[in-house]
């Protein structure tokens, strides 16, 4: 039994005025598994209350918040041990001031990762375009978005860009969107067949919605085209490209069937032969 209060009385030195016994890490471990206990039992309780859409969220950000409460029982479970927790930070500053500093990205990337989840910049689903890379979310974390992108290439995005930089959300106002394919014909063309080709090549196309009709606008007399823009509705933006690039094939198909040209730029070169 002595040997056994002695084991528990035996003392670590970190430093001159900072000493820590055994009894002390077995009650601070002891403090921790009833924490992690606790913080477990809140969170299943919590769970229960929630929607399948804010689970997600109230994980996220409950992960952070753990941290801080862990923090705040390991001080006191210090101080109520008797050991200065003052000392010992002061004694650390110098790290502790490097730590902060290396891990300030870390941190803003969390903050701006809760913020996320809070006001629902994003959710699960959205389209994004970020540094002009478009892609699908897939999940939101508290450091980084994760995102595919049209090629099936995985999307990795530190929380702080979405705060920092601007965010095109795609899918924000609803799962609608309108695209766009612009195209220039030579002058002389029959702009109303023009106009009637491209909208039924719009309407003829089993991914855009019919509830919305095409529309053609004439945009621009260029220098060396009629330039229109046909607009049209999709319900998935992430399958834009793909749709366009069926438009634009067909188009060409429809122009060459009734003899309608796409110019390209051209320059007559005049030499002059100086006697």
């Amino acid at each position: 039994m002595i040997k056994f209060k002695e084991f528990l009385n035996y003392s670590f030195e970190i430093s001159e005025k900072i000493h820590i016994d055994v009894k002390t890490i077995l009650f601070l471990i002891f403090i921790l598994l009833i924490t992690n206990s606790l913080l477990r039992l809140v969170r299943k309780i919590v769970n229960k209350r929630l929607g399948e859409d804010d689970k997600g969220k109230f994980k996220a950000i409950f992960s952070f918040l753990k941290y801080f409460v862990y923090i705040f029982v390991i001080i006191i479970a210090l101080e109520s041990s008797g050991i200065q927790v003052g000392v010992l930070l002061a004694g650390s500053a110098a790290l502790l001031v490097g730590i902060g500093l290396g891990l300030q990205t870390l941190f803003q990337d969390i903050i701006s990762g809760v913020f996320i989840l809070l006001d629902k910049t994003l959710t699960v689903n959205d389209i994004i375009e970020v540094e002009g890379k478009v892609g699908k979310v897939l999940e939101i974390k508290l450091r980084t978005t994760r995102a595919i992108t049209i090629d099936d290439k995985v999307l990795i995005i530190p929380n702080h860009k979405f705060l920092t930089q601007s965010l095109f959300n795609w899918t924000q106002n609803g799962v609608q969107t309108t695209e766009s394919v612009e195209v220039g014909v030579a002058y002389g063309s029959d702009v109303e067949l023009v106009k009637s080709i491209l909208i039924d090549v719009a309407k003829e196309h089993s991914k855009i919605l019919k509830t919305k009709e095409p529309k053609v606008l004439f945009t621009d007399f260029a220098e060396s085209s009629l330039n229109f823009k046909l607009l049209f509705v999709i319900s998935n933006s992430y399958e834009h490209l793909t749709i366009k690039s069926d438009l634009r094939f067909e188009i060409d198909k429809k122009f060459r069937e009734n003899n309608i040209t796409i110019p390209f730029p051209q320059r007559d070169v005049h030499l002059i032969k100086k006697q």
